[in-house]
């Protein structure tokens, strides 16, 4: 199961941060036998629980830059000018991941959790969590694991009066399955301990005055061998037995010890005089350089910051004008029958601007719109549901072609696995050239239905992706979300890196490649004569939503305020690999887009971004299940990809 492990150090404990660092380090290293799918720590000092988790095993986390710099950092609170000497005390609580429930590629499942007033580290399985939430109906969740039923069950008793063994006792009392923990409330001046199998050891340093703790005997003994020159003169190596724990006070930083039968021997603990704070750093990407007006990083292709920090972005940005909706009207004009017959066919994914703006077209400008989609295989159950729900309430034929969706689904999955043999961030969108036939659809459809006009509900400045093409070396110009009107150099630049990557990867060259190459004629040499919506409109957020919602009943994530392709796990999929390599996704351009067009303020951008980039996991386990790829695995493939930041 999963390895615990860490210290509480007394003030005036007579050691530097480069000793604790090490002595840390090294007790983290010995506990990676115990679980190598995910890694975190909680540093406590000075008033501050500060957590650092990712979905790496021991070694490679320990390597990484975010957590050096974390680790460090936090270290140093305890210590005044570099002394040698503990000013104020100080703990750590560390976990090396096995996951048993609970995907690691989701930040909150990983430990330490972090519930209300408490952050904490659970080894086993809590067999009865159904029944802990289904007993306590105030308890919110909102991690997958079942280590958050224990520990809120824990908050709400010490929430209620008890004292801290006591508290413990109680939790213990209601769990079925094994459990042993290690947790810090933020109102009380101790580390507490407890078990109810016995996994849990440890040994008071008496030179160091610290407490340090493992999962196993052997784990803190070969620690305490291996570092004797470092800790001296410590007491032997104790075992909790199984219903029982100890508290370890910051005061003293010595174990005091109770059973759960008899918990009133640890009542004496101090409370701190105010709270601390517990911050979780779910930032995948610390302190990465940012343009200080819009928020995109520096990983960004191209990007260049002047002497304030200003990307070229930023600095070469010209608000559009919208022609209008006068003008639009002129252009519709043109088309609209007189008799109700159809006039125009809509392209409808079922997405939030396709839903939009088939609104538009039927209520307010007039239009007898035939909607079509292109079932391809990456259609969600969300977008058939939003679909049926438009065409029904506005009375709107709806035509579907549909691909072969096995084969579909099969390219998918074989240009991941040969993506992942060589991945770079550039032939990401090649698992999405199956979708490029929905505008030969479109030219078919104007052909058999004699309908001479072709609406697609794009063209919305806020939602360019230039970055996919800049990744394959392409400066693409502006060309209104239509891909033909990419310069000829853009679309030599675009097929020569393509070309070099099916030479140097020939995984490429399986039965998708002429797939692939068909979508790459479609999409980027096919011209088309279609009507881009919002390239006569503004768009508007606020009204989209306010529409959608209102007047449809549009259904919205469960993981994300944003209404932006929700419910798309191809989406989902990419944006992951996207934010992991390259430390930003989709969001990132879109809200500095918006920073732009002065529609947000960069605060609120991070703040939404922060949200919107963190894993979809409902969406990325329906694209997983349809494409038929091992989620974990891939993902798991993914982190170790090396970083751009």
């Amino acid at each position: 199961m999963c390895g615990i492990f860490g210290f509480v150090a007394r003030e005036g404990a007579p050691v530097s941060p480069q000793i604790m660092r090490r002595l840390l380090l090294d007790l983290f290293q010995r506990s990676e036998p115990r679980g190598q799918e995910a890694s975190g720590l909680v540093v406590i000092a000075d008033g501050q629980a500060n957590v650092f988790k990712r979905p790496l095993a021991p070694n490679a986390f320990m390597r990484d830059p975010g957590f050096r710099s974390f680790l460090d950092g936090n270290l140093k609170r305890g210590f005044s000018n570099g002394e040698d000497t503990l000013d104020r005390p100080m703990a750590a609580i560390g976990h090396c991941r096995l996951v048993t429930n609970g995907a690691e590629v989701v930040h909150d499942n990983n430990q330490p959790v972090v519930v209300d007033h408490i952050v904490g580290i659970h080894n086993g399985i809590v067999t009865n969590e159904a029944t802990l939430v289904s007993r306590h109906g105030n308890m919110r969740r909102t991690m997958d694991v079942d280590s958050e039923a224990l520990f809120r069950l824990l908050d709400s008793y010490l929430d209620e009066g008890a004292d801290l063994s006591g508290a413990i006792a109680k939790t213990f009392d209601a769990v079925e399955g094994t459990a042993s923990v290690a947790f810090f409330r933020d109102d009380i001046e101790a580390v507490s301990l407890a078990t109810n199998n016995g996994s849990l050891f440890f040994v008071y340093a008496d030179e160091l005055q610290a407490t340090f703790f493992a999962s196993e005997g052997y784990i803190l003994r070969s620690f305490l061998d291996g570092n004797a020159g470092l800790i001296g003169k410590h007491s032997p190596v104790q075992q909790i037995d199984p219903g029982a724990g100890c508290i370890v006070p910051f005061e003293t930083a010595s174990a005091l010890p109770f059973r759960f039968d008899d918990p009133v021997g640890a009542t004496g603990v101090s409370r701190l005089p105010a709270p601390a704070v517990i911050a979780d750093r779910k930032d995948f990407v610390p302190n990465i350089i940012r343009c200080t007006s819009c928020i995109l990083p520096a990983t960004y292709p191209f990007i260049e910051f002047d002497e304030h920090g200003v990307c070229n972005y930023c600095r070469n940005h010209i608000n559009k004008k919208m022609p209008g909706r006068e003008a639009l009207e002129r252009e519709l004009e043109k088309y609209r029958s007189k008799d109700g017959s159809p006039d125009c066919l809509v392209a409808f994914s079922g997405g939030r601007d396709s839903s939009y703006g088939l609104h538009l077209l039927k209520t307010e400008f007039g239009m007898n719109p035939v909607a079509f989609s292109y079932d391809w295989g990456m259609v969600t159950g969300i977008a058939r549901r939003k679909q049926a729900r438009m065409c029904g309430k506005l009375g709107v034929e709806h035509i579907l072609r549909a691909a072969d969706i096995p084969a579909k689904r099969r390219y998918i999955r074989k240009n991941i696995h040969a993506w992942l043999k060589r991945p770079h961030l550039g032939m990401v969108p090649l698992f999405m050239a199956g979708d490029k036939e929905f505008y030969e659809i479109a030219r078919q459809l104007k052909r058999e239905t004699g309908i001479p006009l072709v609406v697609f509900c794009a063209g919305n400045e806020l939602e360019r992706t230039d970055f996919k093409g800049g990744f394959a070396g392409a400066r693409e110009n502006q060309h209104g979300q239509r891909l033909f009107g990419l310069s000829l150099s853009n679309k030599l630049t675009l097929a020569g890196f393509y070309l070099s990557q099916y030479l140097l990867n020939p995984s490429y060259l399986n039965e998708s490649f002429y797939d692939s190459l068909r979508a790459y004629v479609t999409t980027f040499i096919r011209r088309d004569d279609f009507l881009y919506l919002f390239h006569y409109l503004d768009w508007n957020e606020d009204e989209i939503n306010k529409t959608l919602i209102g007047q449809y009943g549009w259904e919205t994530s469960e993981t994300s305020d944003n209404t932006w392709r929700i419910g798309d796990g191809y989406t989902a999929f990419i944006n992951y690999i996207f934010q992991t390599v390259a430390g930003f996704t989709e969001y990132d351009t879109f809200r500095s887009q918006q920073i732009r067009y002065g529609i947000l303020g960069r605060d609120e951008a991070l703040k939404l971004v922060a949200q919107d980039s963190l894993p979809q996991m409902p969406e990325l386990r329906e694209f997983a299940q349809q494409v038929g790829i091992n989620l974990e695995e891939v993902l798991r493939q993914t982190d170790g990809i090396p970083k751009l930041y």
